[in-house]
């Protein structure tokens, strides 16, 4: 596995991958003004598992490991993520409020006893926070508390997926996601009925025309058999720690987009709340690496 920087070919693939993942939650807004939320999480892991299961294998784990990650990602983070983005918050925050789960995951991990804080996570956790506790302060009719609490709790239970995950060890990460996603489906097809009713999902079924289905597509096919089978193809060539600076341009594309496509406003607040959170989420990833060089540098 290559040590150096990523080729044009792998790099340009990388940034199709967080492109895709970053323009992905304007894809969402669009798939929501039609279908319920709930009911179009359901949509996106069942066709993320079917047809997907006949050509990708089952990953040799226990199903309760399967089972664990799919409730956690498909009813605790993308049910969440999406009743969020209903009413109660933009495309663009929601893609940078998300990110927060790296530090959820470090405390998952803290908290097992496999990881110690360090001093330069203390201080990006903070950087990180700030910026949430800016944007929590200039909460509006757009995103509301109650957008921004569920968007965390989204990112808890995000990070307990990548807690269940680790743990898990090396698997192929495709098929880890497909197979989790059959026990994504009871859950949110459960809480569809309840919450939703009956009447909401025929109705939104009924009114969705090609661009709905288009985007409730785009979620399964391009979101997750493309993008995090392309990363996963990434990662099996390079370094993690080359490859995983392109995520922090996951938010930079969905504020972007948001903006371009929706006419989300970037007001300065806005943009030094991205800076916060985005520089909090940077010093902690890249700090290894920096730290190894200036350890290496000549002293005089």
């Amino acid at each position: 596995m290559s040590q150096a920087a990523l080729p044009l070919r792998h790099a340009l693939l990388a940034l199709a991958v967080v492109a895709v993942w970053g323009t992905n939650f304007v894809v969402i807004k669009a798939a929501l003004a039609t279908l319920p939320p709930l009911l179009l999480a359901t949509l996106r892991f069942a066709l993320a598992f079917a047809p997907a299961a006949l050509f990708v294998a089952r990953p040799n784990l226990p199903w309760r490991t399967l089972a664990v990650y799919g409730v956690l990602i498909g009813a605790g983070q993308f049910g969440l993520l999406f009743v969020a983005m209903r009413s109660d918050i933009t495309p663009g925050l929601a893609s940078l409020v998300i990110q927060i789960q790296v530090f959820f995951t470090i405390g998952f991990a803290i908290a097992l006893g496999s990881e110690r804080l360090k001093a330069v996570q203390g201080v990006a956790l903070l950087l990180a926070a700030s910026g949430l506790a800016l944007i929590a302060w200039r909460t509006d009719a757009s995103t509301t508390p109650l957008g921004l609490a569920l968007i965390l709790i989204a990112a808890l239970c995000w990070a307990g997926g990548n807690t269940v995950a680790q743990r898990a060890g090396k698997v192929p990460i495709l098929g880890f996601m497909v197979w989790s996603s059959l026990f994504a489906v009871p859950p949110l097809l459960a809480l569809s009925l309840w919450f939703e009713g009956p009447a909401a999902i025929v109705q939104g079924v009924s009114a969705a025309g090609a661009g709905t289905w288009a985007a409730v597509l785009w979620q399964s096919v391009g979101n997750t058999l493309f993008g995090y089978g392309a990363w996963a193809w990434l990662l099996a060539r390079h370094p993690a720690a080359t490859v995983s600076p392109m995520a922090l341009l996951v938010p930079v594309f969905g504020m972007g987009a948001s903006a371009l496509v929706l006419g989300e406003g970037l007001p300065g607040w806005k943009l030094l709340a991205a800076a916060l959170v985005i520089g909090g989420l940077a010093l902690n990833l890249l700090w290894p690496r920096l730290s190894t060089f200036l350890a290496r540098a000549p002293t005089s």
